[in-house]
């Protein structure tokens, strides 16, 4: 990467064949602010996310040079690096022979039955490359190819009868509309959000866990949920400190073990009085801190479970639960290996991983493998977490499902993961390194964000056929009615913001959004899940118009669903085909938002860009006008209470034709501290917060079927279907 630009020319603006190789590699030399001004990038930011993509544009004669790089690609390979397609269509290949040369090419579909492809009369004049001429043939692919991952082969010239073809190439057939889960067709469905470390029980260890999820799910099915929506459960470091932000993992594609309930796996029943003494000695001071209110101790509580959970591994396993084990092993594969690998050296060596040693970045070395080889006990006591926590998981959603819900979870899937995580050493060169992902200024965060996240690398993951992010999809969606995408946006476009720069000086980067969407609604479909995209700030129009047409759900918050003119938006005419919420976890509970706490908090931590007189001028006129639409509607008494407007809020979801309705679990028990501040690190303890009442006192999952306020907020939203 290039050292940060000079501040004297940093605001010089990019040439027009600057302009085009950005365009060429999808990245904006221009776009518009949450203001609707029209903002043109710096040519040094950039020639600096074009770096980070392999691509040289540090002056004209490079940037000359990159331009006729990209147009000769596709020409120098005979197939490309993958297709993505939509069901019920004819699909088109394009394959590059030498000039003059035959070309066979056939389709290989997943039940192993063999397609040969028809060539299309599409004549393109050939194209020398390298000193020789390239021509292009077009191919079809049937528009009855079923759903699902596909393999292209391709044999040229004197090849054509050889066993092995010259090319192959991953072909994915996606739905061109990811249809409902038949529960959830039609009318509405409500169902509870929390924060699942939050809800913790008397049993859990001071974090809630599988079998906490397994309980909420049980309770609120038998009134009527159709599904629990809980934050992402993305595995985080293996060791302390462990990242509090539950949308800063490691990886996506593995899962927190600190979820796991000790007591839940099998083989705990069969530990030794000693050994199941000591278990229960650590867990009563955690247990402890859940009843006084304490914040949330990750570090603490992980520490506790992990001395159990390895005495349980070592206590070892029946033949039966062993092959079970390693059937989980040989699904999860390489993936698994090399995280668990990675979890090992971290344990070995600490983190960050800049202390280990060289050789263990050296991927594919004999010094490396030999480190492997040492740690390869620690890496399977990681495997055998995932194999527990994901049984855990299977079993929570059972428990749903038999509860009657439709859907059962649903999960989160963060943007991206941390930026020395196990994902930056598994995946390599799939992310970008010298960047990271944000978001623009908007009214909100109004100097913009930084998430310290590498973002894919669209190129490389199409050269990888999308295979990371399919196996990460997949692993969210296994034990799962449904996913919520965070920041859905990301399928279409990311900020990137360059190593060096403020959050302000980034730019868009777009992915090629057809496959991005196609592969999340083929795992989807596969799944008999819903997908919610988190659609919340600066969106392009035609995004949502994408989304929905492709059966994705979008995101509706009350407090943001405005008209153009800033009027409260009548619930009548919210969209359909979303989820309808009162709040969203980056702002306070809806107690603690209607006493503008928000504005506060953000005024304390140096957060605002206005003066606090102005901020709190507007937010009371926008809070004022959704409370005057709640009076209009009959839906609050006159001078109404905290309470009263909460539930009276709640009523108004229920006016929307929205598919599914929200109900944030700390504003069923009247709780005010939010769980996230946007923009802050150590200022605010972030994702710490316990699930507690109005006071800050504690609120147990065994305390919400009797929670008063509880009872009258479902009640408040299920007029037409009164709690049983």
């Amino acid at each position: 990467m290039p050292d940060a630009p000079d501040t004297s020319t940093a605001a010089a603006a990019p040439s027009e064949r600057l302009q085009e190789l950005a365009r060429r590699y999808g990245v904006a030399v221009e776009y518009h602010d949450w203001q609707g001004r029209h903002v043109h990038v710096p040519a040094s930011t950039v020639v600096a996310v074009l770096a980070a993509l392999d691509v040289d544009a540090d002056g004209d004669d490079a940037v000359e040079a990159a331009l006729v790089a990209v147009d000769e690609a596709p020409w120098r390979r005979t197939l490309p690096p993958v297709v993505v397609l939509r069901d019920g269509r004819v699909g088109e290949v394009e394959v590059h022979v030498p000039h003059g040369e035959t070309v066979r090419c056939e389709l290989v579909r997943e039940d192993g039955r063999t397609v040969p492809l028809a060539q299309l009369d599409r004549w393109t004049e050939p194209r020398t490359v390298d000193g020789a001429l390239v021509g292009r043939a077009v191919l079809a692919v049937p528009a009855d190819t079923p759903l699902g991952w596909h393999e292209l082969r391709a044999w040229v010239g004197d090849h054509a009868g050889d066993d092995a073809p010259t090319a192959t190439a991953p072909l994915a057939v996606t739905p061109s509309r990811l249809e409902l889960p038949e529960g959830v067709r039609d009318g509405q469905h409500w169902g509870l959000m929390a924060q699942l470390y939050s809800v913790r029980s008397r049993r859990s260890w001071g974090l809630g866990d599988t079998a906490d999820l397994a309980e909420l799910a049980s309770w609120s099915g038998g009134l009527g949920a159709d599904f629990v929506l809980v934050n992402p459960l993305h595995a985080a470091e293996p060791v302390a400190p462990m990242e509090p932000s539950p949308y800063l993992p490691t990886t996506r594609r593995f899962v927190n073990p600190v979820y796991i309930r000790v007591e839940d796996v099998r083989e705990t029943a069969y530990l030794p009085s000693t050994d199941r003494a000591v278990l229960e000695w650590a867990a009563e001071e955690l247990r402890a801190a859940s009843a006084s209110g304490a914040l949330v101790d990750r570090d603490a509580v992980w520490a506790a479970k992990r001395s159990a959970l390895r005495t349980v591994f070592e206590a070892g396993r029946s033949d039966a639960r062993e092959a079970a084990f390693a059937a989980f092993r040989a699904r999860e594969g390489q993936g698994l290996a090399d995280f668990a690998t990675w979890c090992a050296l971290a344990d070995r060596y600490g983190l960050p991983s800049s202390r280990w040693p060289d050789a263990a970045h050296d991927h594919g070395s004999a010094e490396q493998r030999r480190l492997v080889g040492e740690v390869a006990d620690g890496a399977r006591f990681h495997e055998w977490l995932q194999w527990v926590v994901d049984e855990q998981l299977e079993a929570a959603q059972r428990t749903a499902t038999r509860a009657g819900m439709a859907l059962g979870v649903v999960h989160d899937l963060a943007v991206g993961v941390h930026p020395v995580g196990a994902d930056t050493w598994t995946l390599g060169a799939a992310l970008a390194r010298g960047i990271t992902v944000g978001a623009p200024p908007d009214a909100f965060n109004q100097q913009g964000q930084d998430w310290s996240q590498p973002p894919w690398r669209p190129d490389r993951l199409a050269e990888l056929g999308y295979a990371p992010y399919r196996d990460m999809v997949r692993t969210v969606l296994r034990h799962a009615g449904g996913v919520r995408v965070d920041h859905v946006m990301g399928l279409f476009r990311l900020w990137w913001v360059p190593a060096g720069l403020g959050p302000d000086a980034g730019t868009y980067v777009r992915y090629d959004h057809e496959a991005m969407v196609g592969v999340l609604a083929l795992e989807a479909h596969r799944a008999g899940a819903v997908v919610v995209g988190e659609d919340l700030g600066v969106v392009e129009p035609w995004v949502r118009d994408h989304l929905r047409e492709r059966g994705v759900l979008g995101t509706s918050v009350l407090w943001f669903e405005r008209t153009q003119d800033g009027a409260p938006l009548p619930p009548e005419r919210w969209r359909e085909l979303c989820m309808a919420t009162v709040t969203t976890h980056d702002l306070p509970p809806t107690a603690g938002y209607l006493a503008g706490e928000h504005i506060d908090l953000r005024d304390r931590l140096g957060l605002l860009t206005r003066p606090v007189e102005e901020e709190r001028r507007v937010d009371e006129a926008d809070r004022a006008s959704v409370v005057a639409q709640l009076a209009e509607r009959g839906l609050v008494p006159d001078d109404p209470t905290e309470r009263q407007l909460v539930e009276g809020l709640h009523r108004l979801l229920r006016a929307s034709p929205s598919r599914l309705l929200g109900v944030s679990l700390p504003d069923a028990v009247g709780e005010r501290r939010t769980q996230n501040q946007p923009g802050t690190h150590e200022q605010y303890p972030n994702w710490r917060v316990p699930l507690g009442d109005g006071a800050g006192d504690p609120v147990l999952l065994e305390d919400l079927p009797r929670h008063p306020r509880v009872r009258s907020l479902l009640d408040a939203l299920l007029t037409d279907h009164p709690i049983r």
